[in-house]
């Protein structure tokens, strides 16, 4: 399950040059760029970067997607789509149209299934069954959780859906996400992580430990990447 795992003491620029690069690669294959931004505190100082080195990449050839999102306004402080965008939409001059933003302020189920047809849409428009990505970035709560794939959330079981409105017990609150079957489809999967915090947690994701979700992220036809932070 391991896939590619890089240990590095400058994780901020190792992990922006790592998506800018690919960024780089796929717009030169395939004439645009499909990446699905993970929300939290990780990769933060690491959109900030890619604004800043990123000057140069045609953001409207760039599609950008959110791997989960929490059921508030896209103004509120806890929103990811209001971090990505003060560190990276706004700074880089981000086209609206290159943007796909959760609709966390509406109803679960409602912006869950919206989210599910927009992406779905996307697919068939390229002739896709399923919507490709060319990087999902994800990271790893301490709680083995990643994007809002929390453990013994209903989501965990879904095999068709693409994106769910999940429950999570723990914090009583719904979070939208996309689903194992999404994301296990990418081309590239990549955890963003602070291998500082825990890493008896990361050795066992890493080691396959299924109780712990993001053990289950294994793209079959796809690359895994884990950027850790030291």
């Amino acid at each position: 399950m391991a896939g590619d795992v890089i240990p590095t003491k400058n994780f901020v620029a190792d992990a922006a040059n790592f998506i800018v690069d690919l960024a780089h690669k796929a717009l030169a294959e395939r004439h645009e760029f499909r990446i699905a931004l993970s929300g939290g505190n990780t990769p933060r100082p690491v959109y900030s970067e890619i604004a800043r080195i990123g000057r140069d990449l045609p953001w409207e050839r760039i599609l950008i997607t959110f791997g989960d999102e929490r059921c508030v306004p896209p103004d509120d402080a806890q929103s990811n789509f209001r971090m990505a965008r003060e560190t990276l939409f706004v700074p880089a001059s981000v086209p609206e149209k290159s943007i796909m933003r959760m609709c966390g302020e509406i109803d679960p189920q409602i912006a869950a299934q919206q989210y599910q047809d927009d992406v779905d849409l996307l697919a068939t428009q390229r002739g896709e069954q399923i919507y490709r990505h060319d990087l999902i970035l994800l990271g790893i709560g301490d709680d083995g959780h990643t994007a809002s794939l929390f453990p013994e959330s209903a989501a965990l079981n879904e095999t068709t859906r693409r994106v769910v409105a999940n429950f999570v017990s723990k914090l009583n609150a719904w979070r939208l996400t996309f689903t194992f079957p999404l994301i296990n489809h990418a081309r590239q999967v990549c955890f963003l992580v602070d291998a500082t915090k825990n890493a008896e947690l990361i050795e066992r994701v890493l080691e396959g430990d299924h109780q712990l979700p993001a053990a289950r992220v294994n793209p079959p036809a796809g690359e895994l990447t884990w950027i850790l932070g030291e």
